[in-house]
């Protein structure tokens, strides 16, 4: 299978869930409500869509994790493997679950 498919589903999963994951946007929205409201001059849709970002970029790097410790123990040197690649489909497959509700609800 084509790397870059892979690569599209994981981008894929993390924005879904940055997206419609209503619980962790929340949490993200508040925190940079309070830690930096003059980053983003005070603007509630630029806060609510860098806090999208932030859970997004979030879920790809937690997702990534066993695929690191993956090649971590198995010794891979140059590029992911495919196997490492598919762990992270999975990591991230799996951080997008309590998202794909309101995804699938609104049809898109």
């Amino acid at each position: 299978m084509d790397r870059n498919l892979t690569y599209v589903g994981i981008a894929a999963f993390g924005m879904i869930n940055g997206l419609f994951n209503q619980l962790w946007l929340l949490f993200a929205l508040l925190h940079v409500q309070i830690l930096s409201p003059a980053l983003l001059f005070g603007s509630a849709g630029l806060t609510l869509m860098f806090s999208s970002l932030m859970v997004s970029t979030a879920t790809i790097i937690l997702g990534g994790i066993p695929a690191a410790l993956y090649e971590r123990f198995v010794g891979a040197k140059d590029d992911s493997t495919d196997t490492s690649l598919w762990i992270w489909l999975a990591g991230t497959g799996l951080l997008t679950l309590p998202a794909a509700g309101n995804f699938l609800e609104f049809k898109l």
